[in-house]
């Protein structure tokens, strides 16, 4: 059977997250990971995550070949307008995952791909809802998984989203840390193709 997708060009994923390498690799799209250096700090622990993943993506340094699309991104928890971002240790991750538990709370995950003549930045959000949770579920899950490279201190594929998140309103992938249905239709854009039929 013939491959309806070959693409032109290749996405260079400036994340280290596993799960947006993951996510990539399910999805079919043929990416290659580099290194940016970033203070993602620099511009505040409240600031807008599509300024965020706009900054990440002009920090790389090379210049595009016609044929690569960088994506960056950056994901926010955010809870009656607090920001959760990555602990700094498991106290805090502990701290987060009390302040969460029994709550709702948005989850925003913004993305940035461009390409030598384009630049695509979007975001998407979703309501994430917990169950009340007890504190020796918190523990057991901070211990064991160690969440310290998660906003909000948790992931919703993990120990933590099976037995502690009630309902998701929105994208589940965009809670995981990236938008797949979004980042299709723009990797499809600055491919150049377009999608006929109903």
């Amino acid at each position: 059977m013939a491959d309806l997708f070959i693409f032109d060009k290749i996405l260079l994923l400036g994340s280290r997250s596993p799960r947006r390498h993951e996510l990539l690799r399910q999805m079919g799209i043929p990416f290659r990971p580099v290194d940016i250096s970033f203070d993602e700090t620099a511009l505040g622990p409240t600031a807008d995550p599509l300024k965020l993943a706009r900054a990440k993506n002009y920090a790389y340094k090379p210049d595009l070949a016609p044929d690569e699309i960088l994506l960056t991104a950056d994901t926010l928890v955010i809870l009656d307008n607090q920001v959760l971002g990555k602990p700094r240790d498991t106290r805090q991750a502990v701290q987060m995952l009390e302040q969460l538990a029994g709550r709702q709370h948005r989850v925003v995950t913004a993305v940035c791909m461009r390409s030598a003549q384009d630049e695509h930045c979007f975001s998407d959000t979703a309501k994430v809802y917990f169950a009340p949770l007890h504190r020796e579920e918190i523990c057991h899950y901070v211990q064991n998984y160690m969440p310290l490279d998660k906003a909000g201190a948790y992931g919703i594929q993990d120990w933590i989203g099976l037995v502690g998140i009630r309902a998701v309103e929105g994208s589940f992938y965009t809670v995981m840390g990236l938008p797949t249905h979004l980042v299709w239709q723009h990797w499809l854009a600055l491919n150049g193709m377009e999608l006929t039929g109903e």
